[in-house]
């Protein structure tokens, strides 16, 4: 294990966000403890607790110039049975691998601590800097995520705050960091479909009508269409179901309601409005007597080749020698309310293969690489 005195600024600050069992929506002062940093380094702080969340927007800059932003989230998951860990989940150790062991290492403390560092960096040596620096930081991206980036989103176009450029860390690569950004993300479509039936005697199916048995063939076409083909950013739309409902508990009666939840991954090829009424189609073309009740997380966005992927992409080159992959792979982020600004973002964080997990690591230099990372694209866009 790894002596604090011995560990470099990022790792350090990493170690002390991790301590702080922020599990989502709670902060446990993470947020403050990076805003006194900040603060020290002469950014205009604004917390921004809204409802149960804190949030906080940070400047350092002109207002007649780009900004770049850096977007990230404070909250962890839960830990899952500790006794699963074989170190303390909010220990922050350094293993004899070279591993920073915890909650929130990879997912995404460890590029809060980046990104504080390389901002803390950048005005020193370039003071005079070309517009502004930004930071949007919240405590609700693992939970509802109603209160959190999306809210502070709303504030700021409120008040017509320019976002160019937006950096989220989100754990984005693969096997090395930096062999994939995030240029984007599918949409997701929630549902829950409840078909009726008519409740009955399992003896005398002729007097109910059982909705399962209804719903297998509509539910069966609903998995086997083909939404769309996607396009060069894009994979095809995917639609998976994740819950079946049905039944009493009785094994002799038929029940009179079954509810089955999926969801659609969508690409820009396909809209919400083109998802709902192909699916209205096919279950009127079976006959259901059908409700849904549709839940939209997030439209899909994407960041095409500019000023910001080129950035990403030349500084990534400059400090691994490595070539990044865009990709709009995985699931949602909160890079979905940033990007309904007109904002270019990309997902850049350290490697993703623990995130969630009991166990949760990621390998303590790789934390130093991405602060690099950071501060030669703050440099590429803003010096």
């Amino acid at each position: 294990m790894t002596a604090p005195a011995d560990l470099s600024p990022t790792l350090q600050l990493a170690c002390d966000l991790i301590r702080r069992p922020s599990v989502t929506p709670v902060d446990a002062d993470c947020q403050k403890l990076m805003m006194q940093r900040l603060g020290n380094a002469g950014f205009t702080l604004e917390p921004m607790r809204i409802e149960d969340v804190d949030n906080f927007w940070a400047s350092h800059g002109k207002h007649d110039g780009p900004v770049l932003c850096f977007a990230g989230h404070t909250d962890v998951v839960p830990t899952g049975p500790v006794q699963a860990w074989q170190l303390d989940p909010f220990d922050a150790v350094i293993d004899e691998h070279g591993m920073l062991c915890g909650r929130g290492a990879a997912d995404m403390k460890g590029s809060l601590a980046a990104m504080v560092v390389a901002a803390e960096r950048f005005v020193a040596d370039y003071p005079d800097h070309k517009g502004s620096v930004t930071f949007l930081i919240t405590s609700d991206e693992e939970g509802p995520a109603h209160h959190g980036t999306k809210a502070v989103v709303e504030r700021l176009k409120a008040r017509q705050e320019r976002l160019d450029w937006c950096i989220v860390g989100e754990p984005s690569s693969t096997t090395l960091v930096g062999d994939v950004v995030k240029n984007g993300r599918r949409g997701s479509l929630g549902a829950k479909l409840t078909v009726r039936g008519k409740q009955g005697h399992v003896a005398y199916p002729h007097l109910a009508k059982n909705p399962i048995h209804l719903a297998a063939p509509a539910l069966a076409e609903l998995a086997a269409e083909h939404w769309d083909h996607g396009n060069d950013f894009f994979p095809p739309t995917s639609f998976q179901i994740s819950n079946l409902n049905a039944g009493t508990g009785a094994t002799n009666v038929i029940p009179g309601e079954l509810e089955a939840v999926f969801n659609f991954r969508f690409s820009t090829e396909s809209t919400v409005e083109g998802l709902q009424q192909r699916v209205a189609d096919i279950l009127d073309k079976h006959q259901l007597d059908w409700h849904i009740d549709w839940a939209l997380s997030g439209l899909p966005f994407l960041t095409e080749p500019g000023a910001l992927l080129d950035a990403v992409s030349s500084s990534i080159r400059d400090v691994t020698g490595r070539e990044t992959h865009a990709s709009t792979s995985g699931g949602t982020s909160d890079g979905r309310f940033i990007a309904t600004m007109g904002t270019q973002v990309v997902e850049l964080g350290p490697v993703n293969a623990t995130i969630h997990q009991v166990n949760e690591r990621v390998l303590a230099a790789d934390l130093d690489v991405l602060t690099e990372i950071y501060y030669k694209t703050l440099i590429k866009l803003l010096a």
